[in-house]
């Protein structure tokens, strides 16, 4: 945790922006595998981490507006849970390090919401994700299932998504860390893939790194031969000489902060030559992009500026024709980039995306209103600020599937050079990303330098041999 004083000047700032009535934040509980006590990892819910800092299951907590009160629900260990777990902070101690110094027993909590609907006190709540959650605040005030999301309060939305959105200096070292873990992660899967090797080897190394750096995993990693298919989860093919590895993958902090990193290396000592010259596309398309990151800059334009980059690169090589600004503007390009360039980061990889991408990623005077394929997967268009996290991860990625349909079509046939991208057809995908931190004057890239180059990669790649 950090020290309490920064929780309760978060909850402080929180409090001031709702009028009245009380703000209900429900935390996580343990989720069952295959039986009740064979439980999944543990997470905590972001947003009552980033407001209370405890990381630990079955906890709720209320911020009484009207009162100036804060009131944790939760309940102390057992003698069977000391048996089985081992003796650890106390509840109440735990809570006076979030700066609470009122603790109620769980079981007291669903009385106290009702006397508060009795008294007609306003009760803010945030869109459920979790079924244990949705349950309960279906319960306890008769909403129906469909209707919680709904149900949640605008007001609080906003005024979480602008308190996290904008990073403190606390927060920005702990995603230092986790970004300069995650690189040295990376470099050494660089160094250790070999022809031969199954992807889970290379994935078990991820986690098993990611563990002895004192966090987790922050998203499943994406370890793959099979670059094109963007959330590839699956780890069994073999590494043959002539593919590439696409490694996607992040530590988070103890704290609960996320890396998330790409890197696109040769399984041999060097790319081909089809593949340098698609890698220097994308890492141009990477340059552009986060060379133009600064506050007052739409991201819209970010991700458009990545998409020209590519299609004139594209061009280039006889991917693609036509005129490069119409392509884009019609949709074209996203044969090859199916996907946004980037996203905000904090707490969640995808930060506060449970919260709305409406709300994290736009605005009200900028919304999302497109079902442009690529285009309508773009998760961050909103002017950014000094303070904000997010990643540049532009790629190229030749899906056969995708090809035959829109060459079936004919499809954007004044843009795209079908003939020419059969050639192609089994290239599979590049994707170069790293994490940015918006200053007051433009931008810096978080954690350590990882190989980016061309040259760089080749070089770690000829002494993995």
């Amino acid at each position: 945790m950090f020290n309490k004083e920064v929780y309760i000047e978060r909850r402080k700032i929180l409090k001031s922006k709702i009028d009245s009535g009380i703000v209900l934040f429900l935390g996580n509980e343990d989720s069952p595998m295959n039986y009740a006590d064979n439980t999944y990892h543990f997470r905590q819910d972001s947003t009552f981490l980033y407001y209370f800092g405890i990381s630990e299951p079955a906890l709720a907590a209320v911020i009484d507006v009207d009162a100036d009160e804060v009131i944790l629900f939760g309940n102390e260990m057992s003698i069977d849970d000391i048996v089985w777990m081992g003796r650890q902070k106390t509840l109440k101690e735990k809570s006076e390090d979030s700066g609470i110094q009122n603790v109620m027993s769980l079981d007291k909590l669903k009385t106290y919401l009702s006397q508060r609907k009795e008294k007609r006190t306003a009760v803010h709540f945030l869109p459920p994700y979790r079924p244990e959650n949705k349950i309960k605040l279906a319960n306890w005030f008769n909403i129906p299932f469909d209707e919680l999301k709904s149900a949640a309060s605008l007001n609080l939305i906003k005024a979480v998504v602008a308190q996290r959105s904008i990073k403190s200096v606390e927060e920005i070292v702990e995603l230092d860390k986790a970004a300069s873990v995650s690189a040295d992660i990376h470099l050494m899967i660089m160094q250790q893939a070999k022809p031969g090797m199954y992807e889970r080897e290379l994935a078990a190394k991820i986690q098993e790194a990611a563990l002895a750096s004192g966090g987790n995993l922050s998203y499943p990693a994406i370890l793959t031969v099979r670059g094109e298919i963007l959330h590839n989860h699956y780890h069994g093919n073999i590494l043959k000489d002539g593919q590439m590895v696409l490694n996607d993958s992040g530590v988070e902090t103890a704290l609960g902060y996320a890396g998330d990193l790409t890197r696109t290396f040769p399984v041999s000592k060097k790319f081909s030559a089809e593949q340098k010259d698609i890698y220097n596309i994308v890492l141009d398309a990477y340059t552009n992009a986060k060379d133009a990151l600064a506050p007052g800059v739409r991201y819209l334009d970010i991700h458009l500026t990545s998409c020209k980059t590519l299609a004139r690169g594209l061009k280039d090589i006889g991917l693609m024709q036509g005129n490069v600004e119409d392509a884009v503007e019609a949709g074209a390009h996203a044969m090859f980039f199916q996907c946004g360039t980037g996203h905000m980061m904090g707490l969640d990889v995808h930060d506060m995306e449970d919260l709305g991408e409406q709300y994290v990623g736009y605005t009200d005077e900028l919304k999302k209103n497109t079902t442009q394929f690529g285009l309508k997967s773009l998760r961050l268009g909103k002017e950014l600020q000094t303070g904000y996290v997010l990643t540049v991860e532009p790629g190229v990625y030749i899906i056969p599937e995708l090809i035959d349909r829109w060459k079936a079509e004919n499809k954007f046939a004044e843009f795209i050079n079908y003939e020419k991208l059969e050639q192609f057809r089994n290239f599979t995908g590049i994707r170069v990303e790293d994490d940015f931190l918006i200053t007051e004057n433009g931008s810096r890239m978080l954690g350590k330098h990882l190989a980016q180059s061309v040259e760089e990669i080749e070089a770690i790649r000829g002494l993995a041999y």
